[in-house]
């Protein structure tokens, strides 16, 4: 029997190993941290405002050194998992769908001298290929999203956590009490049927043993992340032109604007959980 998370799986993996995706997110996202930045500024560079993301969380968290274990799910190019791996120390596996943001993944693990430390490897959330109780830390930003089960996930979770392991996350969520209608065109953009929310992801947690320590609010980034990559996207399309698709260009142009707008209005939240397992 097909598993209901299945063709949500398949769907997130065959548009992160296009071309397309692969040029734009690497060209114009960042080129490693392809996640929601901090910004200071409305032109700030997305890799300096998104690593400043990547910061905060780690300085969330009490259980990063030389001994700790983290699992990055939906790690994209790995550029948390390099950050975590130089900074600490610590040992990373780095859990991604995208065959082809992996392969970039590994070759800058390597440049950069960290594949010691940093484990890469093909694989979904909902089934994750690893011992119970392997990590101290479990991190992820802005994947959760693409889940058709992100109960599974967060079940998941708390399956390879230790006792009093870390689980720090942020994800695109929808108000408590924003309808679906409010959100359809973001949701038709990514073919899902709903987002996740703050008093989901909490109920989820609690269900399996994952006390809430945290929740910072940065929902204001949201509309001032995605505006900058629309800018940056516009700023740079001569530039893509040959590499990416008109049709991929057009259509992330109005998904941009959908995120912006959602976000403006006041639909969607976005920032940081911080949850210890029991």
């Amino acid at each position: 029997m097909e598993k209901q998370y299945d063709k949500a799986v398949e769907t997130a993996r065959s548009y992160y190993n296009s071309t397309d995706a692969d040029t734009f997110y690497y060209t114009i996202w960042g080129g490693e941290d392809i996640h929601i930045g901090k910004y200071l500024s409305d032109d700030e560079s997305i890799f300096e405002a998104s690593r400043r993301t990547v910061e905060e969380m780690a300085g969330l968290c009490q259980r990063l050194d030389s001994e700790a274990r983290v699992l990055d799910l939906g790690a994209g190019y790995g550029g948390a998992a390099r950050y975590l791996a130089k900074t600490y120390g610590c040992r990373v596996t780095a859990l991604n769908l995208s065959e082809t943001e992996n392969e970039r993944d590994r070759q800058m693990n390597r440049e950069q001298g960290l594949d010691h430390l940093i484990e890469v490897i093909d694989a979904s959330f909902e089934d994750v290929p690893c011992e119970d109780g392997a990590f101290d830390v479990v991190w992820s930003q802005d994947s959760f999203l693409h889940s058709g089960d992100r109960e599974k996930v967060i079940e998941e979770v708390g399956r390879l956590l230790k006792p009093g392991g870390e689980f720090v996350f942020t994800d695109p969520m929808k108000r408590e009490d924003c309808s679906n209608e409010m959100l359809q065109p973001i949701l038709d953009r990514l073919q899902l049927s709903t987002l996740g929310s703050v008093e989901f992801y909490r109920r989820a947690a609690e269900k399996h043993g994952l006390r809430e320590q945290r929740f910072v609010d940065h929902s204001e980034q949201l509309p001032a992340h995605y505006s900058r990559v629309l800018a940056e996207l516009e700023k740079n399309e001569a530039k893509l032109k040959g590499q990416v698709s008109e049709e991929y260009i057009a259509n992330m142009k109005k998904g941009l604007r959908h995120w912006v707008d959602g976000g403006n209005k006041g639909y969607l939240t976005w920032g940081i959980f911080l949850f210890k397992k029991a």
